[in-house]
């Protein structure tokens, strides 16, 4: 029972294929890069009912027996949840525990259940008027936040955003349908084999799945950056949404071919498309048992050298899938997640907690935690909201203004605070092993002043806690820089003798060099990390992390391709974090490799001064 819930390697005839006339093609976004076949099975809701009677006739006292009523027949639905995640497989089980525990806090004494009873308190509305409006205004206030967050420094906090609005839509949608008495739709009848057709697939309805019977999932509704897409990864199904018009396309028992590569569904294959979509599948799973096998394989090059393969951590439910990649550690653990959700600052505890949970999640690997990465236009809503406004500056250019490292050091509260925090959850307890090594990551550095003033607050925040008792590392925890500015990698040999470590951060290093903003469709064609300029500053940073034996990694998107990775090595670059997802294959083709052909791809790329040729060397390298 529920509440309605990089690349891949392609077969070239798969990618190849023509679609014959008799076949139709539906497109939209793919969330699982994989082929699924099998016949449409379709399900549909019965709608929420209409509030036509808003305000009470039994009274506020029976109206609050009714919503703790539904509330707690609530809490017994998650609870089911819980029991039916034994047969899941593990990352996907640990993805949805950990959404269903944040189901659980909503329903508890939140900010959502306390508007909810002040409502029908003070205004005298019906428990399901009650519910409605708080948990759609407070969906609506969070997607305004997500809104105003322009460009792409604001993707990440964007997406958390929209992740936040789907909570409380999806917690109202749970009490208002306890409190009418309105079922719900089971998946349980659909023939194994079927592909999922659904106009909207919310995350509670991810954990009544069972992967062994459903062949892929299709719906109209949704997104890249949801619940949803986030929990149908990690349970590996092949996944289309938000394919326009496709409940009215799409008949019971059509047979279709789900290809998440391209993202389009064949409705209607013919026997050749058919053919060639059973043996991508088949290909498929083969290079997935062969990825099973590679996790336990060491990253290195055909002579032995070590290569570092990192993963980049956007949020908590995120940390199986970037296990089951075979992550040695976590090079960017964006910290933003923590701040973006709340009326306010988030406390010294709070923030130790969750650190600890990830630090120990990683079970004696590296995390490296980057403190609040703020400004500009990234974060502007949400810093209003959490008592920031005088940080917040309206200039004509946001990107150039008080954003970073810049910000933090004038509020010094807030970067003490997080200090703090990340140095209690790296101490070491007795009899627990799963404490890694933890490093911190100042973001947005362009002086070598900037480090200065923030070591010493660091320095200051470890004395502070070490006068009141409080455990600490015995060693503290290194602190490095992002190197995203053509600033700070210019004078990388000054920052490195101030900064214990150095991450190039390459999608910021990019806009800057280049002055082009990628979510900007008027210029997003000149944005191109294989520009000379960028490489030409990518190699003069490694050349002095080299000359001054700081550690030095890569986490921007280069990371993710397993050619330009080839190229960072030739720049004798060895550390990389990446989305998890691409992990497998940048270590598949880095084992393939020898020095010397790093070597001569660097050789062959830096005597050019043409992108698009540069493009093309990355493109047929290690064909």
């Amino acid at each position: 029972m529920t509440d309605q819930p990089s690349r891949s390697s392609r077969p070239r005839a798969s990618r190849s294929r023509k679609t014959p006339p008799s076949s139709t093609t539906l497109h939209g976004k793919a969330i699982t890069q994989s082929i699924g076949l099998g016949p449409a099975g379709r399900v549909e809701e019965l709608p929420l009912p209409d509030i036509t009677e808003r305000y009470s006739k039994i009274g506020p006292e029976a109206e609050l027996a009714r919503l703790d009523a539904a509330i707690t027949r609530a809490l017994r639905q998650i609870e089911k949840m819980r029991d039916r995640l034994v047969g899941l497989p593990e990352e996907g089980r640990e993805e949805i525990a950990t959404l269903l525990t944040v189901y659980e806090r909503m329903l508890g004494p939140s900010r959502l259940t306390r508007q909810v009873r002040a409502r029908i308190n003070e205004d005298g509305l019906c428990a399901e008027a009650a519910v409605s409006d708080v948990s759609e205004a407070l969906a609506l206030q969070v997607l305004r936040t997500a809104e105003a967050m322009a460009g792409d420094h604001g993707a990440q906090e964007q997406d958390a955003n929209f992740r936040l609005a789907g909570e409380f839509e999806e917690i109202g949608r749970r009490l208002i349908r306890n409190l009418t008495g309105v079922s719900y739709r089971a998946f349980s009848s659909l023939p194994p084999g079927s592909v999922l057709v659904a106009e909207q697939l919310r995350p509670a309805d991810v954990a009544m799945i069972d992967p062994a019977r459903i062949a892929a999932v299709v719906t109209e509704g949704g997104g890249g950056a949801d619940h949803t897409a986030i929990l149908l990864r990690a349970l590996d199904i092949p996944a289309i949404l938000a394919v326009p018009n496709l409940m009215a396309q799409v008949n019971e028992g059509d047979m279709l071919v789900v290809d998440g590569h391209l993202g389009t569904i064949t409705l209607s294959p013919n026997e050749t498309e058919l053919r060639l979509a059973r043996e991508a599948a088949q290909k498929e799973a083969k290079e997935k048992r062969a990825f099973g096998r590679l996790k336990k394989l060491p990253a290195q090059l055909q002579g032995g050298e070590p290569i570092e393969l990192l993963a980049n951590l956007e949020l908590p439910a995120e940390l199986p899938m970037l296990l089951r990649n075979g992550a040695r550690g976590i090079g960017l653990l964006r910290s933003e997640f923590l701040f973006g959700e709340r009326d306010d600052l988030p406390d010294e505890d709070g923030q130790t907690a969750t650190y600890r949970s990830i630090i120990e999640g990683m079970d004696g690997r590296q995390v490296t935690i980057r403190v609040l990465d703020w400004g500009g236009e990234k974060g502007r809503a949400c810093m209003r909201r959490l008592g920031l406004a005088e940080q917040v500056a309206d200039g004509d250019n946001p990107a150039l203004g008080l954003r970073g490292i810049r910000l933090l050091l004038r509020v010094p509260d807030v970067l003490e605070t997080q200090f703090a925090a990340i140095l209690r959850a790296a101490a070491p307890e007795e009899g627990n092993t799963a404490i890694g090594p933890v490093r911190i990551l100042l973001p947005m550095v362009t002086s070598p002043d900037e480090v200065l003033e923030a070591r010493e607050i660091y320095e200051k925040v470890a004395r502070r806690l070490k006068r009141k008792q409080v455990p600490l590392p015995d060693v503290l925890p290194p602190l490095g820089i992002m190197v995203e500015t053509p600033a700070a990698a210019l004078t990388a040999s000054t920052m490195a003798q101030h900064a214990d470590f150095m991450a190039l951060g390459t999608n910021d290093l990019t806009m800057y060099t280049l002055a082009v903003d990628r979510a900007d469709s008027m210029v997003a064609d000149r944005y191109s990390p294989l520009h000379p300029a960028v490489l030409q500053l990518i190699e003069a940073t490694a050349e002095a992390a080299l000359r001054t034996h700081r550690p030095i990694s890569v986490c921007g998107e280069m990371a993710s391709d397993p050619r330009v990775v080839a190229l960072l090595i030739g720049f004798g670059l060895r550390s990389f974090s990446m989305n998890s997802a691409s992990l497998p294959r940048v270590k598949r083709l880095i084992r393939t490799l020898k020095m010397e052909d790093c070597d001569h791809l660097r050789r062959q790329i830096m005597v050019e001064t043409d992108p698009a040729t540069i493009q093309s060397l990355i493109r047929d390298f290690a064909l």
